[in-house]
């Protein structure tokens, strides 16, 4: 039976696999939220956080650019109190803000046909709307990621942009490769979805992940 890892649970498989994820705290209360917001420094994002919760904007339970430990203590017992028991063990999950105005997606699927394949494609809020989304078959050899972003119909999205700088495609591509080697050394990865990956200058920026299981349990 497949089961999705959390948030933090899904971020910290792609750091072990060599993705760059920025830190991040999860913890138990609204007073661990505050000290962990005052290590991270700067505006925070907070986040009900646990495996029960794939979905978490529709649910509302993201608080963006809290800049004083009042607001961080607010958000934490609110979100705490948006808990639900089908949620399993949710907390809260401390994160930086990370600055950037174009963002994408990128994942990993296992087609029936093809096998794992990696996806990119525009992210954020736009991602269903927009549909420009490409995807090659892992694992990714030389010049295939490369490939796979000069398919998408906005890839001038990632050059220069509104005075910002053009995508790190060295990192971009790392990216890519990493999530195909994972397709083919982690058989029970079923999906990964990276979304949004912001693009902050020029570096895309995991933000939010979620991972899919196949088999096995998930306590």
């Amino acid at each position: 039976m497949p089961y999705t890892l959390s948030e933090h649970e899904s971020k910290e498989l792609l750091r072990e696999a060599g993705i760059a994820v920025p830190p991040e705290h999860l913890v138990a209360t609204a007073d661990e939220a505050v000290r962990a917001a005052g290590e991270v420094g700067g505006p925070v994002a907070l986040k009900l956080c646990g495996r029960g919760i794939a979905h978490k904007t529709e649910r509302n339970l993201v608080r963006l650019a809290l800049s004083t430990p009042d607001r961080v203590r607010a958000a934490g017992v609110e979100l705490l109190k948006a808990r639900r028991p089908e949620d399993g063990d949710a907390r809260l999950l401390v994160c930086p803000m990370v600055p950037g105005r174009r963002e994408l997606i990128a994942g990993l699927v296992r087609d029936p046909t093809f096998g794992p394949c990696v996806m990119l494609g525009l992210g954020g809020v736009f991602a269903e709307a927009a549909g420009d989304v490409a995807f090659a078959v892992a694992p990714l050899r030389d010049g295939d990621a490369e490939e796979l972003i000069d398919a998408l119909a906005s890839a001038k999205f990632l050059g220069p942009f509104r005075g910002e700088p053009a995508v790190d495609r060295d990192a971009l591509v790392r990216v890519l490769e990493t999530l195909g080697r994972l397709g083919g050394e982690r058989p029970e990865i079923r999906s990964i979805d990276v979304n949004p990956l912001i693009v902050a200058g020029s570096a895309p920026i995991v933000v939010d992940a979620l991972v899919e299981i196949e088999g096995g349990t998930s306590s």
